[in-house]
């Protein structure tokens, strides 16, 4: 699902689509993908700046789904909690 500028976007489906760009570019454990650029893209959909994605994304490492890899620089999915993020993509993003 892509969202919409427009769209008032839930921070529920926001963390979801965090978590979506990071599972369907295989990021588990090992793989990560640099935070800045995470946030790049996501800010362009959501206001302002970045400061909300910034805040979701610590939110989903405090909460044990996402972790930080080269001093938080980099994130990764949590592999063993593999089941509840998809079940999370799938709860708050419709395809």
């Amino acid at each position: 699902m892509k969202l919409m500028p427009s769209q008032k976007i839930s921070d529920e489906q926001l963390k979801a689509d965090i978590m979506n760009r990071l599972f369907r570019r295989n990021c588990w454990s090992a793989k990560y993908l640099p935070t800045d650029t995470l946030v790049n893209w996501l800010a362009k959909k959501v206001k302002p700046d970045g400061k909300r994605v910034r805040k979701l994304i610590k939110q989903l490492v405090h909460d044990g789904y996402l972790i930080p890899h080269k001093k938080g620089r980099t994130i990764s999915l949590n592999s063993a909690k593999s089941e509840k993020i998809i079940k999370y993509i799938k709860q708050f993003l419709k395809f």
